[in-house]
């Protein structure tokens, strides 16, 4: 079998850091877990990065990404409702395929208001630039309609708090939601 290179453990790090912080947080994720579930010792994984917080910073900055890559690809050459329509779906397709990425999204703003409180605001710069990213990847498909975007955005930040809080699919808490986002069938026509 083939070693890997230190950009494969790299990766390997981010995404077992997404899953573990997920489920942790940033306080309660030990860099120790993070290690475990990739197969690497501590001291390897402080040689592809500087510290927890590095691994953090590198797993919001990839959620980020693939969320808005998650909205670019449903809204190519789309505009308006439709565009609002096909960002949904794929936006509650990953619910199911996916809700690591959503829970990862809520420590990161957990994260950002503990580190802004205790005076650390690189935490809060790089989410916010993220955010900010996002908001224009959905922003400029929605006819740059800010109402329209706030609304999408914040229905999203809804349904991550949601899938936070446990609700299943099919409960009633969905209901109303892009229209119907805690379907299983998520809004396909």
């Amino acid at each position: 079998m083939a070693r890997m290179s230190a950009e494969e453990r790299r990766e390997s790090v981010i995404r077992a850091a997404t899953i573990e912080f997920a489920r942790g947080g940033y306080h309660g994720t030990s860099t120790e877990a993070i290690a475990k579930r990739v197969g690497v010792s501590q001291p390897y994984l402080f040689r592809l990065f500087s510290g927890k917080k590095a691994i953090f910073l590198a797993a919001s900055e990839r959620c980020v990404e693939e969320t808005i890559r998650t909205f670019e690809e449903a809204s190519k050459g789309l505009q308006g409702e439709e565009a609002l329509l096909a960002m949904a779906n794929a936006y509650t397709r990953v619910i199911s395929e996916h809700p690591e990425r959503l829970l990862m999204q809520m420590q990161m703003y957990v994260a950002v208001g503990a580190a802004e409180g205790e005076g650390d605001h690189e935490f809060g710069a790089a989410v916010r630039e993220g955010w900010m990213r996002l908001w224009d990847t959905v922003h400029l498909p929605l006819g740059a309609d800010v109402g329209q975007t706030t609304d999408f955005l914040a229905h999203g930040m809804l349904i991550n708090c949601l899938v936070a809080m446990g609700f299943p699919p099919g409960h009633r808490v969905w209901e109303g939601m892009y229209p119907s986002a805690g379907d299983t069938g998520l809004l396909e026509k």
